[in-house]
């Protein structure tokens, strides 16, 4: 990490530059490319300012702090470079390689198959079965345009389910009982 302390009144003191670049090396752990760290250190009356602008890889992280203290005002903008490389890093964490975007892709065709055989039940619906004829149901589906009906055949006494195709014919399903 390359880093250059500047101090933008006058001629700073040594340990001000130290304790600088030994807090902004501990931000190394949050960057994967080679970074340019620009700390500007400013002392006017009892304000000690404190700017960093980090660069790397693309990113441009920038923070501006003022304290009584200078190791207080490097301390605080320090922790706002580095919550701000720690949002960066974790959108590229979230954010998908286009590699994997599209594996991911496959794997949903193949849920969509999947639930297509495992069907889910979505509404249950109680029916009275009325005893009636064959012919007698016919007639009640064209009337009530339904896709099919459930009733009790007066013959057998068996339940029957009588449901239309989609070409308008009818179809009949009996049961044993």
């Amino acid at each position: 990490m390359n880093i250059s302390v500047t101090f933008r009144t006058g001629e700073g003191e040594n340990w001000q530059k130290e304790y600088a670049e030994e807090k902004i090396a501990k931000l190394k752990k949050y960057l994967d490319a080679p970074a340019e760290a620009r700390i500007v250190l400013s002392t006017e009356k009892f304000r000690n300012t404190v700017e960093i602008n980090m660069t790397s890889n693309g990113w441009n992280v920038n923070a501006k702090e003022e304290a009584k203290d200078m190791h207080l005002a490097v301390d605080s903008c320090v922790d706002k470079i580095e919550k701000q490389l720690k949002k960066q890093k974790e959108k590229i964490r979230q954010h998908k390689p286009k590699s994997i975007r599209h594996d991911s892709v496959k794997t949903l065709e193949a849920d969509v198959n999947d639930d297509m055989y495992t069907s889910k039940i979505v509404e249950t619906r109680k029916v009275v079965l009325n005893p009636m004829s064959m012919d007698e149901a016919v007639m009640e589906m064209e009337e009530s345009k339904a896709r099919f009906i459930v009733y009790r055949d007066l013959s057998s006494e068996n339940v029957s389910v009588l449901y239309r195709l989609d070409d308008g014919n009818y179809s009949l399903i009996e049961t044993n009982s």
